[in-house]
């Protein structure tokens, strides 16, 4: 029996959708009369790919293992995918094939010193690790404090790990945190949808989508568009508890830190010149500010050794 986790409904789904989007007008086929289902029917994009509607039709099902990247190419093209799409395509497909042996738990690894000694180089832009499964691993003083709210939710892990998926859907909180909370889910919904069909024997990752599928109906929703995103970046705003409304443009870059294990390098910073800019500025030098000394018999805060209040603090 092969050991690796069944994902035909998830190749079955992901076709389903995808068709549904596609109008005949969209794919150049000529349109007469009442249609059944909304997008193509599954004889059309069989013609459109050159292949039978019975093959297709197995396809669609789930079958997808042995089938040539040709094959899954032309499939791609008469779907109208994009790269990222056409690249869960391929993760599935992957994912589908017989595995000579049971896979290996795939375990968490360790952020090199070299890694954060290049995170805390960057005082003027916040920085962040993440895995595949969007905890983060890694920060910056100034990641450390633009994310704050992140970092004090009930939702971050018994380590202190906030999760973006966990935080954005369980904590009502990040409505208010983020500006535009309805993309945000969407964006982080997407990565995960990619993640799993990239490693679907990933146990934690299963955990997790059960979890919120489980307690979010926002989750479900979005999960079952199966939308899915590689690569992402642009703007996005924050209403931080400090320092105000925040506009900040992202970056990720892939971390390869490991075969087993994927990471990502993410880096928020202002466009010079903007109050943006002179905001994040300050929280960055409210994150490099030492805490105040405990005084070493009442424990209470030495306030004439802190040199400036940083964000939290009684001002």
């Amino acid at each position: 029996m092969d050991p690796r986790r069944d994902n035909r409904s998830d190749i079955r789904d992901f076709l389903t959708t995808r068709r549904a989007k596609i109008t005949p007008e969209q794919a150049g086929l000529p349109t007469s009369g009442r249609r059944r289902v909304p997008g193509l029917r599954r004889e059309e994009v069989a013609v459109l790919a050159g292949v039978s509607t019975e093959w297709y039709t197995r396809l669609e099902k789930g079958h997808i293992n042995g089938v040539s990247e040709d094959v899954l190419d032309a499939v791609a093209r008469a779907l109208h995918l994009d790269e990222d799409e056409r690249t869960y395509l391929f993760d599935l497909a992957r994912a589908a094939q017989p595995a000579s042996r049971t896979p290996r738990r795939r375990k968490a690894v360790d952020v090199p010193d070299r890694v954060q000694w290049l995170l805390d180089s960057m005082t003027l832009s916040a920085a962040f690790v993440t895995n595949g499964r969007l905890d983060i691993v890694a920060t910056n003083a100034l990641a450390r404090a633009l994310f704050a709210p992140m970092f004090t939710s009930a939702t971050a892990d018994e380590r202190g790990r906030p999760n973006f998926a966990r935080y954005y859907f369980l904590d009502p909180s990040s409505h208010h945190f983020v500006t535009d909370w309805e993309n945000a889910v969407s964006i982080t919904t997407a990565l995960l949808r990619t993640e799993a069909g990239r490693y679907p024997d990933d146990k934690a990752l299963r955990e997790l989508i059960g979890e919120l599928s489980t307690v979010s109906t926002d989750f479900r929703a979005r999960w079952a568009a199966h939308d899915v995103r590689v690569h992402h970046g642009g703007v996005k705003s924050f209403h931080h508890p400090d320092a105000g409304l925040l506009q900040l443009i992202y970056q990720p870059l892939d971390l390869p830190l490991s075969t087993r294990e994927a990471h990502s390098l993410t880096i928020y910073t202002a466009e010079p010149g903007t109050p943006d800019e002179d905001r994040l500025k300050l929280l960055a030098s409210w994150a490099a500010t030492p805490a105040p000394a405990q005084h070493p018999t009442t424990g209470q805060a030495d306030r004439g050794n802190a040199s400036a209040e940083g964000p939290g603090q009684s001002r």
